[in-house]
């Protein structure tokens, strides 16, 4: 499939029409994170107004690659990723906006570190899929659609995922071992 057959890479957060606005990250122990959330209605006013405030939080945000609803305080199945900017990038759709997403199939799991703006003083070496296949909503228009991802962006996908239902990156961590304080870079 090409970008421009594929409505996830064609997707901008001008297709929502209304502005984000910028949001305050929630961090852990807050209750909302740790909480599965429930679907939603992907063409509901309120759905169309998370998903331009979690594009708005996550722009402002440096080093942002994803952004999940629980993050700023609403238990809903909605998240943004965009991993275009980042150093470990291969493959990516730009920035889109997930609603009620799933995982369909998963394979070639490998290790790699992250960090959560939820938990800002910890990363943790995590493995996930590198390839995968996840299904959701577009915001505002409903559309079903079917996102094939790899590498970072999988692992960008996975993390959001799992926020929806209620799981930070250290409930992954193979124990203690694996968890870091943040690298601070002036």
């Amino acid at each position: 499939m090409s970008l421009l057959d594929d409505p996830v890479a064609r997707w901008t957060e001008l297709d929502l029409g209304v502005a984000g606005r910028v949001l305050d990250v929630v961090r852990a122990p807050d209750p909302v994170l740790s909480t599965p959330t429930s679907a939603v209605d992907p063409t509901s006013p309120e759905v169309v107004q998370l998903a331009a405030d979690l594009v708005a939080t996550m722009r402002v945000s440096p080093g942002c690659v994803g952004l999940a609803a629980p993050q700023v305080g609403v238990s809903s199945m909605v998240f943004c990723v965009d991993v275009s900017q980042h150093p470990k990038v291969r493959d990516h759709h730009g920035t889109f906006v997930l609603v009620n997403a799933e995982v369909v199939s998963s394979s070639r799991n490998e290790k790699g570190r992250e960090g959560c703006m939820s938990v800002p003083d910890l990363t943790g070496d995590v493995k996930r899929a590198s390839r995968l296949v996840v299904t959701g909503h577009l915001p505002g228009t409903g559309e079903r659609v079917e996102v094939e991802a790899n590498a970072f962006e999988a692992r960008a996908l996975q993390h959001e995922i799992d926020h929806c239902a209620g799981l930070l990156f250290l409930d992954r961590v193979a124990g203690a071992h694996a968890v870091y304080a943040r690298q601070t870079y002036l």
